[in-house]
């Protein structure tokens, strides 16, 4: 009962939906939503995150090309002493510069998405998320991709540079109707790895209610540099007490009855879902994937920033 608890929590404090619009037409809402997510993240990362994200993830600056006989003037430094020992005649290693960095967006737009205790629903955190890290990419002349992902493959928008994609990303992720409720986890890393042949970061942006990903977790590890955003709800974690109350899973429109008002239950519902949160935090590191744990009820930006300087020193 606890664990199914876990999950269908979520929907106790849902949203009301938007209204639907006709395809390819914005609302007004909408359009000033998108606008006001535009400026908003702009200013986060002109004024906030300056130089954050460059230091984190252009630290590395040059990568390796070839090998070549060593010449009159050439860096003793740069000899490569495993060929030079074959060889029987010095060669040096040939780096380029990376001056580009490929950056893909992995956004899971399934209807646990649409809940939220607070002011926000978390596929709307999501969607922030999202922009502040195609903006701080964009300016500095990286490209961005996107794959919008439910229990399918929803929509894929490859990699690009300018800021005329950049509002394309984001109202694709804002004004997307999914039609998939499920989150199957696995099909946006397997589809990675079959579409984007060069190396990419890849932030995979969900609430990470799902299972049995972890295989295909750790095969786009070997080819990605991949990092965890975790959206999560505090509500999720820490019910209310507002007595019995019916709880609608919305990926599966199962209910069930739980008695808030029973404090033990309480306790070992928020013990089993921070002690599944950790575990999942846990294995991604020893996998080498870094976790970012977002809340939509604390900053936004403090998190990314604190990771981006952990990055930093980690390379």
């Amino acid at each position: 009962m606890l664990q199914t608890l876990t999950k269908n929590v979520r929907d106790w404090f849902r949203l009301p939906a938007p209204a639907p619009e006709r395809e390819n037409q914005l609302s007004p809402e909408l359009l000033h939503r998108i606008k006001t997510i535009q400026v908003k993240t702009n200013y986060m990362v002109n004024d906030i995150m300056a130089g954050e994200y460059v230091s984190a993830f252009k630290g590395r600056g040059m990568e390796f090309s070839e090998v070549r006989e060593y010449q009159p003037g050439d860096d003793v430094r740069l000899i490569d002493w495993n060929v030079t020992a074959r060889m029987n005649q010095p060669f040096i290693k040939e780096f380029i510069e990376e001056r580009e960095l490929t950056l893909m967006l992995l956004v899971d737009v399934s209807s646990s998405g649409r809940f939220g205790s607070e002011q926000k629903m978390k596929n709307e955190i999501a969607a922030e998320v999202a922009s502040i890290l195609a903006f701080a990419a964009i300016k500095n002349n990286d490209k961005i991709g996107l794959i919008i992902f439910s229990d399918k493959i929803e929509r894929h928008i490859p990699p690009k540079k300018g800021k005329g994609h950049i509002w394309n990303i984001i109202r694709t992720i804002l004004s997307f109707k999914p039609e998939g409720k499920g989150t199957n986890l696995s099909l946006p890393l397997k589809y990675l790895l079959k579409i984007q042949k060069k190396k990419a970061t890849t932030f995979l942006i969900s609430d990470f209610q799902d299972e049995n990903f972890e295989p295909q977790l750790k095969l786009a590890r070997q080819r990605f540099d991949l990092i965890a955003i975790n959206i999560i709800d505090p509500h999720e974690e820490t019910l209310p007490d507002v007595g019995m109350v019916n709880l609608e899973d919305s990926e599966t429109g199962k209910t069930l009855l739980v008695n808030t008002s029973d404090s033990e239950m309480l306790k070992k519902h928020k013990k089993i879902c921070i002690k599944k949160r950790q575990e999942r935090k846990t294995f991604f590191s020893s996998i080498g994937i870094d976790t970012i744990e977002i809340f939509t009820h604390k900053s936004l930006t403090d998190p990314i920033i604190k990771y981006f300087k952990f990055r930093e020193k980690k390379h």
